[in-house]
Formats: structure tokens, C-alpha cells, sequence
């Protein structure tokens, strides 16, 4: 049995994670949760958006599966998603874009992953306003990049690839411009690249790679990039085969791991029981892989793909006009895994 923290989340969440649990359970993994708040929903009940009861027991279980949180507007409130990666050291995001059959998405071929820095970069929050008689006149980020950093997450993509029998990895970077930050990763990059002759590596300038993927997605197999660029880069993977709703992503570190749908928390149709459940199940599937449940995965991903295929249960966002809720949805998938 796996003891597993869920975090219900925010807006949508508490809807798409009855789904994803409902799913789950149908499927007879042996998976225990262990619920806890995070978010606006812990802000309202403890006073903080992360309260140390869900970090303990994350320390404790070492596997999440997390909903989508919204970070509170104001009070020196911290993103809880990148506090969540930074405190236990998740560096490694990896988000898989795949073709769904039965969706709308331009393209039908996509399967690609972004392996994305998580830690560093930008998004280390290292930043502060400059001011000058009483005005904020300018205002500086730096975008820390260690070389631990670089050679970590390149290495970690370079073995998912070696390990899924996939065959490419592209390094992603802006070096031609930011010598130091993007050249470092570009150089330790290619020195790990040269730990897996097995593997073939190649580099693209970030912008070139932005187009590229848009006009010809089946050219990638792996990408590796820094936080920034891997934050925009899997978002737009994700539009390539059918929007965030259907992809989800890990959070990979030494010793921990958290499972994740990849959008927000659409407060906008939060209540309305028409979310999409897919990424979150699909992050499931993610976290089966990783605790060994692999045949157990495998069924919840066919069963998914069948539901969406045959397209007479699922939520609007992929078929305009249908009225099948979150949970019809999720009866559909635990009809499709019991047949």
C-alpha cells in the first residue's frame, strides 16, 4: 500500500481530484490518501497558504498529488507551487505533450516531453525594486544558474530518455545573448551529453525551438531547458495537442516527488462541475509510474484515450456543446477501465 499526500486544491480542484480519486480507487491501486490543504483553501482555515500539518506529511509520504492551488494577491504570499519545489528540492518538471485521438488539436502526432529546470533560473525569486525620491524607477531580477543546477537536470533528461527509449534530447537555451546564464548551460549540457553516445543531442536557440515546435512538433523527442524557458515552452507543447487540460507533470527530486495537473484553478467555472479531469488523472498515471504500478497506469491511460476518442462523454472544453460533467466524465473512464 502507498501512502500518497492529496491536495485538493482551489477554484476547479476540489472537482477535477474527486474525479482523479474516483478513477484511481476504480482502478484497485493500492494507493491510501492522505488529505491536506494548501492554497486559498488552507489560507481561509489556518492563517497561511501552506501549513506545516501538509508539509509533515508530505515530508513524511514523499509522493503528492497535488490539484491546481491559487496563490493569495498581496500579504508577501510566496507562490505555494515553486515554495513546494524549492523546500524539497523537486528540480526536475517533466512534462509529456501527447496526441489524444478524438480532440480537436491541430496536430495528431505529438509525443514530446519537457524536462524543465525547477529550482533555479528567474524563478528563483531573487529580485528587488530601485528607488529614487520615493519612486520605484527601476526593477531587477537575477536568474541564478548553478552549475550543479545545470549538470542535475541535464543528466536527469538524458537518463528519462535512455530509460523510456526515447531516442533525442534537445538542449534549449538563449546563450547567443545571455553569455553567462544560458552559456554555462549550454556548456555543462553538452559535457553531460557526452555520458550517453547511445542518445543523440542537439541544441536550439529557445525562440527558433518556440517555431519550430509550432510548425513541426514531431521533430522533438526531449527537450531540457532552464525555468522560464521550460514554463513557456511545456505550455505551448501542451497547446500543440489540445490545451492544459489535458496534460499534467512531476516534480521529480532526490527524495520526493509531487504529481500535478499543469493549469489553474479556473475560478471562473469553479462550481459549475464542467472541468476537465484529464490532466489530473493523467498526473495520476504519472505518480502510478513512479511508485512501480505500471500495468495499473497503463489502464487508466487506455481508458482515458478510449473515453476521449469515442467523445460521448466528455466535458465542453473538448467537444463544444456537450453537457457531460466532471464526474460523468470520471464514470465514463471507471466504465471504460471495468469493461
Amino acid at each position: 500500500m502507498h501512502t500518497v499526500t492529496l491536495i485538493p486544491g482551489d477554484g476547479i480542484g476540489p472537482e477535477i481530484t474527486a474525479a482523479a480519486v474516483k478513477v484511481i480507487e476504480a482502478s484497485g491501486a493500492p494507493i491510501q490518501w492522505d488529505r491536506h490543504l494548501a492554497g486559498m483553501a488552507a489560507l481561509e482555515k489556518f492563517g497561511t497558504p501552506l501549513p506545516e500539518e501538509t508539509l509533515e506529511s508530505f515530508r513524511r509520504n514523499k509522493v503528492a498529488l497535488k490539484a491546481p492551488l491559487t496563490t493569495p494577491v498581496g500579504g508577501g504570499y510566496r507562490s505555494v507551487n515553486v515554495t513546494l519545489r524549492q523546500e524539497f528540492d523537486l528540480f526536475a518538471n517533466v512534462r509529456p505533450a501527447m496526441s489524444f485521438e478524438g480532440t480537436r488539436a491541430r496536430f495528431d502526432d505529438v509525443n514530446l516531453v519537457t524536462v524543465r529546470e525547477n529550482t533555479e533560473g528567474l524563478y528563483a525569486g531573487i529580485e528587488h525594486f530601485i528607488k529614487a525620491e520615493g519612486k520605484t524607477i527601476a526593477a531587477e531580477s537575477i536568474a541564478l544558474v548553478t552549475r550543479t543546477g545545470c549538470e542535475r537536470i541535464v543528466d536527469y533528461a538524458f537518463r528519462y530518455a535512455r530509460q523510456t527509449g526515447r531516442k533525442k534530447v534537445a538542449i534549449v537555451h538563449k546563450a547567443n545573448i545571455l553569455k553567462c546564464t544560458s552559456g554555462l548551460f549550454l556548456e555543462i549540457g553538452r559535457e553531460v551529453a557526452k555520458r550517453y553516445p547511445d542518445i543523440e543531442c542537439e541544441d536550439r536557440i529557445v525562440d527558433a525551438c518556440a517555431m519550430q515546435m509550432v510548425m513541426d512538433p514531431g521533430q522533438f523527442d526531449v527537450i531540457v531547458t532552464t525555468n522560464l524557458f521550460g514554463d513557456i515552452l511545456s505550455d505551448l507543447a501542451s497547446g500543440l495537442v489540445g490545451g492544459l487540460g489535458l496534460t499534467a507533470g512531476a516534480n521529480i527530486g532526490r527524495e520526493a516527488a509531487m504529481f500535478e495537473a499543469v493549469h489553474g484553478s479556473a475560478p471562473d467555472i469553479a462550481g459549475k462541475g464542467i472541468a476537465n479531469p484529464t490532466a489530473l488523472i493523467m498526473a495520476g498515471v504519472m505518480m502510478l509510474e513512479h511508485l512501480g504500478e505500471q500495468a495499473t497506469a497503463r489502464r487508466i491511460e487506455q481508458a482515458v484515450r478510449a473515453v476521449i476518442k469515442e467523445g460521448k462523454h466528455v466535458t465542453p472544453d473538448l467537444k463544444p456543446g456537450s453537457t457531460c460533467t466532471t464526474q460523468e466524465m470520471a464514470d465514463a473512464i471507471v466504465a471504460e477501465l471495468q469493461s
